[in-house]
């Protein structure tokens, strides 16, 4: 294929974002002690000094513009929308209400199967990976204690289970960021890449299974109502019946409210703060949205873009290459950055391009974007997933790999569904950016 080499001078502010990322994580063992929202801003300023060619003013409009992106404010939208929902939902108790009763369902001998599928339901319901851990990592450790199950086995569950519904939730900001880079639909994403997981699923279900065969333990389930798990259920049944993201969304915040207020785990002002609270924990992946939009577009402008397109697909002679690409990519971004959602933001973009150039459908690359960067991120032990189980269990990351099956058997999945063209489907047109649907 013949196309421009373009700049790769212009990928500066893109390589100095990565470098404050993986520099500070290297110096201080901390890979989140940097300030996402300071490397980009360093980053953004970089990209305003380059091209002398063009004046101040027409390069911060041409950032406002990027920045401003259709695409960038729907996902900005979405994302302060489904904050809200995680927010209101969790304070009303649909969290403690969901565990309570899985737990007082499963049998003693497969709590830890349990576990695994009670992760993948309340992350695919709360859109959040770390929220799930949070609520679950101490439960992972009580099952530890009460038997001879390792507390490292027990941890890697939990985070396996949490990333399960990172990749595929409607309202996880890993999807809605794929979905939007690659202007797909919600529905349609969550179709091809629940069928390429699925399996992944099972074979952690079955392993975990016959690790554990034999171990019994006992943990007290609390109190739990279930009309408050109403919510996370018609969310998800909103979403796959191909309701609007907006009105699913929207829906699941009134509904809480309603339950909440009927039992009283609502005041008018602890409803209305627990919306707040959700849409401000959105604030910094939101901000960092908006930022990097006007950064790429600059990048682009300035040939970056075009040489990154050149230097990934310069040896890709096939719709497989150019998915290996992508898959390459997104992970490699993910290592650096040590986070799935804004791997997806940097090596969406891209991805599109190199979809359009080789003829991949578009449902297939979002569903590539969020299950690599996914995988990476379940696996990597600097990674904010990681460090958190680890340090509610008191344990070493490191430890915890060995039994991380899920995410492992998803990227095997994911190499396994592009060698042999699975899922089969008609490859469609890219959807309008209009009406968002999920």
């Amino acid at each position: 294929m013949n196309q421009e080499k373009g700049n790769l001078l212009a990928l500066l502010p893109l390589l100095i974002f990565v470098a404050l990322f993986l520099g500070a994580g290297i110096i201080s063992g901390d890979f989140y002690s940097f300030p996402v929202l300071v490397a980009i801003i360093i980053a953004s300023v970089v990209a305003l000094a380059m091209n002398r060619k063009d004046s101040l003013n027409v390069k911060v409009e041409r950032f406002a513009k990027g920045a401003g992106n259709l695409d960038i404010m729907i996902m900005v939208l979405i994302f302060l929308s489904a904050g809200a929902f995680s927010g209101v939902a969790e304070k009303m108790g649909a969290v403690d209400s969901t565990v309570n009763f899985a737990l007082s369902v499963i049998p003693e001998n497969l709590l830890i199967v349990g576990l695994f599928v009670i992760a993948a339901f309340i992350s695919l319901a709360m859109g959040t990976s770390m929220g799930t851990i949070a609520a679950l990592a101490p439960i992972g450790v009580g099952i530890s204690s009460g038997t001879d199950i390792s507390l490292p086995l027990a941890m890697a569950t939990v985070v396996g289970g949490a990333m399960f519904g990172d990749n595929l939730s409607f309202i996880s900001d890993t999807t809605i960021a794929a979905v939007r880079t690659q202007k797909t639909e919600m529905k349609d994403k969550f179709k091809v890449n629940f069928f390429i997981v699925l399996p992944a699923a099972i074979i952690t279900i079955i392993a975990l299974f016959f690790v554990t065969l034999g171990n019994q333990t006992s943990v007290d389930a609390g109190s739990y109502s279930i009309v408050k798990i109403l919510p996370y259920l018609a969310v998800i049944i909103g979403a796959l019946s191909g309701l609007n993201v907006f009105a699913v969304l929207f829906g699941g915040i009134l509904l809480s409210g309603i339950i909440g207020f009927i039992d009283g785990s609502f005041t008018p002002t602890s409803y209305f703060g627990s919306i707040a609270d959700g849409m401000l924990g959105m604030g910094e992946i939101a901000f960092l949205s908006i930022l990097i939009g006007g950064v790429v577009e600059l990048i682009r402008h300035n040939g970056g873009i075009q040489a990154l397109l050149y230097l990934v697909t310069r040896k890709v002679g096939s719709t497989k290459g150019a998915q290996y690409s992508t898959a390459g990519l997104v992970a490699s971004t993910n290592l650096c950055t040590a986070n799935n959602t804004i791997s997806i933001i940097i090596a969406g973009p891209l991805a599109k391009s190199i979809s359009d150039e080789y003829g991949v459908d578009n449902r297939k690359t979002a569903s590539i974007l969020d299950i690599f960067s996914c995988a990476v991120q379940g696996l990597i032990p600097y990674g904010a997933q990681m460090l958190l189980v680890a340090e509610t269990a008191g344990i070493s990351p490191l430890s915890i790999l060995p039994y991380a099956f899920y995410p492992i058997l998803t990227a095997i999945c994911g190499l396994v569904a592009i060698k042999f063209a699975l899922p089969r489907f008609t490859r469609r047109k890219a959807h309008s950016t209009e009406p968002v649907r999920s």
